[in-house]
């Protein structure tokens, strides 16, 4: 019975230490699911009817993937976060929006905070934002030394 007990707390930490660790990506450590504290919303600009990217306060920017797509989102007038707290998180928190015929209700799957270069990525991506293309200049004539040969009987 000892040897029981002692396997399920063996089995249960390692569980407990697997489901408390960070994800690794690009050699960084990711929080594995970030949240947004719903007061510090400041606005949001919709990708495409499943991707939302999120203002906040401290100038903080996050990527919001929906569960579904949420046809009629674009022409929406706006968009309520549901959550049964003031934190805002996937796989526990909705967006609500008016869509095309009736209010719509979409679970949030992914919420990821988005550093400058990832939200510049993102607008490209999704046609929001035009590469900025830098252009080679074009090759100049440039003026170089003289050649000179040397005699093949000096050097003897």
């Amino acid at each position: 019975m000892l040897l029981k007990q002692i396997v399920i707390i063996a089995l249960l930490s390692s569980l407990i230490a697997c489901a408390g660790s960070e994800e690794r990506t690009d050699g960084e450590t990711a929080k594995r699911g970030d949240c947004i504290h719903e007061p510090s919303i400041r606005g949001y600009r919709v990708l495409d009817e499943q991707n939302l990217i999120v203002d906040a306060i401290g100038r903080r920017k996050y990527h919001v993937v929906l569960w579904r797509r949420a046809y009629g989102l674009r022409g929406s007038w706006g968009i309520v976060f549901d959550s049964q707290t003031s934190r805002i998180c996937a796989g526990f928190s909705e967006v609500v929006f008016r869509g095309d015929f009736a209010e719509e209700s979409i679970r949030i799957t992914s919420i990821r905070e988005l550093t400058p270069e990832d939200e510049e990525y993102l607008l490209i991506q999704y046609g929001k934002k035009e590469p900025e293309i830098k252009q080679t200049p074009a090759p100049q004539e440039v003026e170089g030394a003289d050649v000179e040969e040397l005699d093949p009987a000096a050097s003897e």
